[in-house]
């Protein structure tokens, strides 16, 4: 039995997205257990994007990390020298 093109394409962006998301949240996991500096411009973007409960995990894991430092956009609460 033949695949439709319409099934073929859709099938193309499904494994597309996946893989996409696959390598964000890897890359946002690995920002925020595996840095060496909270600083790191793409962690911070990906962790600051990130849904809400995502975003405090990751700052929390951020602040377990790096205490006294400033937290990075996304992790600031205040007067943005505190974190959340």
């Amino acid at each position: 039995m033949k695949k439709s093109p319409a099934l073929k394409a859709l099938l193309v962006v499904l494994i597309g997205v996946a893989a996409i998301t696959l390598f964000v949240g890897k890359r946002w996991y690995d920002y925020v257990s595996k840095a060496k500096s909270p600083y790191e411009e793409i962690g911070i973007e990906l962790n600051s994007r990130a849904p809400g409960p995502l975003n405090r995990w990751g700052c929390a894991q951020l602040q377990e990390r790096f205490a006294k430092s400033v937290p990075p956009y996304g992790c600031a609460a205040g007067d943005g020298r505190q974190w959340k």
